[in-house]
């Protein structure tokens, strides 16, 4: 098993940045990749930011040049950092991790934790 443990959400105005960590506990070692999702009221979750074992990134178009994944794996955690935050990049954001390199099902998931964005 694999605990996540988010942190770093809040609230900010547009333009802001934040920045969210992910802790993973457990049985990490298979894990070829983790990322965080995001869901909005009243819309689907959605897959934000990619990073797998081999440092390879992946991101969504909407967040394309404001966002950056990273990890640090000493410490089995993995960053988003934020920037040039708008509105719309309100959502309840959620650690994801997995054993296929895509994260297109993940196998573990965090608790979530609140972004919101202030106009």
């Amino acid at each position: 098993q694999v605990q996540l443990v988010e942190s770093g959400g809040g609230l900010v105005q547009a333009g802001g940045s934040l920045r969210l960590s992910c802790a993973a506990s457990g049985t990490i070692l298979r894990l070829n990749a983790m990322g965080w999702y995001r869901q909005a009221p009243e819309k689907q979750r959605e897959l934000v930011a990619v990073i797998t074992t081999g440092g390879s990134t992946n991101y969504a178009d909407s967040v394309k040049g404001r966002f950056t994944i990273s990890r640090d794996s000493a410490k089995n955690t993995v960053y988003l950092q934020m920037n040039s935050l708008k509105p719309e990049d309100t959502a309840v954001y959620y650690c994801a991790a997995g054993y296929r390199y895509s994260l297109g099902h993940p196998d573990y998931w965090g608790q979530g934790t609140q972004v919101t964005v202030s106009s």
